[in-house]
């Protein structure tokens, strides 16, 4: 009896410690699964603590149409913009507008504007297409898909339907070193660590 119960003992105990193991593998797997990360632009739908600027312009609202003017068809100047939002922390601005709805395999750019300084809350109409913006003082102006520098507007193919055009503003938590007329795809692989809140509005136009 004597060594049937110690036999019984050191199985329970056996049991008891692989009990004990799992129920550690377990909770060292919750506490690695539960661990916030700070998104990053590519991932900023999937939740996180990213916070939502409001964008605006007062050429024509969310989802409308673009008036001809700020099109290729017109005078192709620039849209005015104006935002709200901002965190206390921002440090610089960025922005981008594309258009995904282009018959290529990547966004069409037609606008990269960044070095947009954190007490500016809006655009002018009609931004000159130069690196070295004079108004707001120290922006600088990227290349967009033609490879010229600063705005240039919509101008999708006749017939193509309807183009959808995406502003997209970010805001930064530190004054990012960014030298040159840079493409999108520079700006965001730059900024992307940075990028504390971002809004967008979305614009349309067809031929």
């Amino acid at each position: 009896m004597s060594r049937i119960m110690t036999q019984l003992l050191a199985a329970n105990l056996s049991a008891l410690g692989l009990a004990l193991l799992m129920a550690g593998a377990n909770m060292t797997g919750c506490d690695r699964d539960s661990t916030t990360q700070k998104p990053t632009i590519e991932d900023r739908d999937t939740g996180g603590t990213r916070v939502s600027l409001t964008i605006h312009s007062s050429a024509f609202n969310n989802d409308g149409a673009i008036p001809k003017k700020h099109t290729g068809d017109g005078d192709d100047l620039s849209p005015p913009l104006s935002w709200s939002g901002l965190p206390a922390e921002t440090r610089e601005l960025a922005l981008i507008c594309d258009d995904p709805d282009a018959p290529v395999t990547e966004p069409w750019v037609h606008w990269v504007l960044y070095k947009l300084p954190a007490d500016v809350t809006k655009l002018d109409a009609g931004i000159p297409p130069t690196g070295r913006v004079a108004k707001p003082a120290g922006a600088i102006q990227g290349k967009n898909s033609w490879g010229t520098v600063g705005y240039r507007g919509p101008a999708p193919p006749r017939g193509h339907g309807v183009h959808h055009y995406h502003f997209k503003l970010y805001a930064l938590d530190s004054e990012v070193e960014l030298a040159g007329e840079l493409t999108k795809d520079e700006l965001l692989s730059r900024i992307k660590s940075h990028v504390i809140a971002e809004g967008e509005l979305t614009g349309t136009y067809q031929r």
